[in-house]
């Protein structure tokens, strides 16, 4: 359990350990906020800066800024979710040579999602934004009929005011985290970029597609993947077939 107890803070070292494993992702401590550029640049190499100190015993169900329980209790888990995971991604990808005026709306969009957001499912709406999980609160809020609830739509996130101090007097529901990592990608296709971009996970490194070269070998190794996608079903299929 990475050392999560109600008697003991768990180190984040352990729980980056266990995140790297599950879903490739890393915590890496800080001591201090960031600007939104290096903050959502990071997301990109599957890195999450996080805070280390806590907040005051004279105010457990508030902090002005995010702190250990806001991280390990609120985003840390949904690391080890691959769609989340993949989510989280898409939004550092998106921001990587972004203008300044579309990484503000990708900020929003984090703000909305993976700090404030909520999700459908089955037996009602739930909430995974870190911002709720951390706090009391608005989570209850959040949840209740007097929040004002909204199907997610990033062009419309990304220019939805918010407050920092108040509760957010909008709060969006994505129908799962897969819709929302595909929805994602096709707004980052509308920002003012003249490329693309690529995580290579064997070399933990951003390859830009920005020249017909990048494109072919990008192809190549699309093509590759599908040739093994392909080989396994097969494989699978035939032993179906004779079992």
């Amino acid at each position: 359990n990475c050392g999560y107890s109600e008697n003991n803070i768990p180190q984040l070292d352990d729980v980056s350990k266990f995140l790297k494993d599950c879903t490739g992702w890393t915590l890496r401590p800080v001591t201090g906020l960031l600007s939104s550029r290096d903050f959502l640049n990071a997301l990109a190499f599957r890195v999450f800066h996080s805070t280390q100190y806590i907040r005051h015993q004279s105010k457990p169900f508030y902090t002005p800024e995010p702190d250990i329980c806001h991280e390990l209790l609120g985003h840390a888990p949904l690391f080890a979710e691959p769609d989340f995971a993949d989510f989280s991604q898409e939004i550092g990808l998106a921001s990587l040579g972004a203008t300044d005026e579309d990484l503000t709306k990708l900020a929003t969009i984090y703000w909305f999602t993976v700090e404030f957001g909520l999700c459908r499912q089955s037996n009602g709406i739930k909430a995974f934004g870190a911002g709720l999980l951390s706090s009391f609160g608005e989570l209850q809020y959040s949840l209740s009929e007097n929040a004002t609830h909204k199907p997610f739509d990033p062009a419309k996130a990304a220019v939805q005011k918010y407050p920092i101090t108040e509760f957010q007097p909008i709060y969006y529901v994505a129908e799962s985290f897969k819709d929302m990592k595909e929805k994602v990608i096709g707004f980052s296709d509308t920002l003012k970029r003249p490329f693309g971009t690529r995580y290579n996970a064997l070399t933990q490194s951003i390859e830009v597609l920005d020249t017909k070269d990048s494109l072919v070998r990008y192809a190549k190794v699309i093509g590759n993947d599908i040739d093994r996608l392909i080989g396994s079903m097969e494989r699978i299929e035939g032993l179906e077939l004779g079992n």
